[in-house]
């Protein structure tokens, strides 16, 4: 990754973040985008010790205005782009008898247009670089949860982009793969509403519902994102990753 430019949405936290400090630690320019000024600022600053560098955007990514200006910059400073991780996200509870349009639609735009634009600006000189995606997608991408439709939906649409994106790209020299993580510790389900007192009881019994014991750390799916996009995986593509403790192997009973 040494001297590589790396995009990582939703840097500010989680995934987005572990992901972040795990390509600087090993050489790479990333370009931090999210929308919490002062986390990013804190990212940029842990950075400081790296092998690589942090550069952060307070962008929102729902902007096309402010994406194209984003990708002006990249270019302008770097004349490159290598890969692109697309961590940002959202989740809500909504059933298909109470979820509204306008929720639905929000589900839609930050978790699926937002991917397939960023896919599309980067494209041209991912081309170039031989470079490659990895999105991150979701353990409801691949199986059916009540009460969360729309973010299941979304999902799964994001594994079918990164499927039929790869094929396209493929004989281009640029793969799409997808990672698809079990609860994983991070401000997702308290930025989606979940009170810190459901959030514990949540994390405790997700240690039943997957089948290895506990729930994941944000720095383990930094791992596979990081192998995903390294050269090592060079004749991997179209996959979408399922890193979950073995949720996905389970039926309700």
């Amino acid at each position: 990754m040494n001297e590589k430019v790396v995009i990582v949405t939703g840097a500010s936290s989680g995934i987005g973040r572990a992901s972040a400090k795990l390509f600087a630690e090993n050489g790479a320019n990333v370009i931090a985008v999210g929308r919490n000024e002062k986390e990013l600022n804190n990212l940029r600053d842990e950075a400081q010790t790296q092998n690589g560098t942090i550069k952060v955007y307070l962008a929102d990514i729902l902007e096309t205005t402010q994406v194209d200006r984003l990708f002006n910059q990249i270019i302008e400073s770097y004349n490159q782009i290598d890969v692109l991780v697309n961590s940002a996200g959202i989740i809500a509870n909504g059933t298909i008898e109470n979820t509204t349009l306008e929720d639905f639609d929000k589900m839609m735009n930050i978790n699926l247009r937002s991917v397939f634009y960023l896919m599309q600006k980067c494209l041209p000189h991912l081309e170039q670089s031989k470079g490659n995606i990895v999105n991150v997608s979701s353990v409801a991408g691949t199986r059916a949860f009540p009460n969360i439709l729309a973010y299941c939906v979304s999902k799964a649409a994001v594994d079918q982009l990164t499927r039929c994106s790869a094929l396209e790209l493929a004989s281009k020299g640029v793969r799409v793969n997808a990672v698809n993580p079990g609860v994983v510790v991070t401000n997702l389900h308290r930025r989606g509403g979940m009170e810190e007192e459901k959030y514990s009881e949540f994390l405790e019994n997700s240690k039943n519902s997957h089948p290895i014991g506990r729930v994941g750390e944000p720095w383990e799916v930094a791992e596979l994102i990081y192998y995903l996009a390294s050269e090592k995986a060079g004749w991997i593509t179209g996959a979408t990753y399922e890193i979950d403790g073995g949720r996905a192997q389970t039926c309700a009973r």
